[in-house]
């Protein structure tokens, strides 16, 4: 099973990947995550990406797919979650070439909807565990100083340097001018569905499963 998860920042998809990644045995492609690694690898394109970040620069979409690439030709789990890829069309497009060159294919699409108002609320009371990335709140799941994470026992929570309002304002427009556009790209190819992100986040999670399951 392989999927995407759509939504503007603090919709939920970290949460929601987490608890299907447990669920379903599947591996979340964050490509964060994978341009750190290739930093630290000595191969050509850890060269090439370490070039781009150290001037600046973004890293090209191709450099991205080849990653992207490597990490499925070398996995024996049972899918995917694609995290923070794609954002553009552009993007998703590549993405479609380099699956069916794989023979694989994306199983869903999901939209987390969540509106602009209640992101701003969610976005600037959140912190995480900085262990296992389990999110609580400072209204809807506080987290007291002298207990532990209740997923892995760590007590040390972080809170995100851009989670306040006026950075989150600039990562919603980024959301909407390039990535939003994707949700009509995927609602024609048959395969997005959509879930109210607003829902407790047990229900959210059983929507999607609903929605995978059927």
């Amino acid at each position: 099973m392989n999927i995407i998860l759509l939504g503007p920042p603090g919709a939920g998809k970290g949460t929601q990947s987490r608890r299907l990644m447990d669920r379903y045995n599947l591996r979340q492609l964050s490509t964060g995550d994978m341009l750190r690694d290739a930093r630290s690898f000595g191969t050509e394109v850890g060269e090439l990406v370490s070039a781009s970040m150290d001037a600046g620069e973004f890293v090209t979409d191709d450099i991205v797919i080849s990653l992207i690439e490597h990490e499925i030709s070398g996995s024996s789990k049972g899918g995917f979650i694609f995290d923070g890829f794609p954002r553009t069309l552009g993007q998703a497009s590549a993405l479609d070439n380099l699956l069916k060159r794989t023979k694989n294919c994306l199983d869903a699409v999901i939209e987390i909807q969540v509106n602009d108002g209640d992101l701003v609320q969610r976005i600037t009371g959140r912190y995480s565990c900085s262990k296992c990335g389990e999110v609580y709140h400072e209204t809807d799941s506080p987290f007291d100083q002298s207990d532990k994470c209740k997923k892995c026992d760590s007590s040390n929570l972080i809170k995100r340097a851009d989670d306040n309002a006026s950075s989150l304002s600039i990562r919603l427009m980024e959301y909407y001018k390039k990535t939003s556009p994707l949700i009509g790209y995927y609602y024609a190819k048959g395969i997005l569905s959509s879930v109210n992100g607003l829902l407790d986040i047990d229900i959210v999670e059983k929507n999607i499963i609903k929605i995978l399951e059927n």
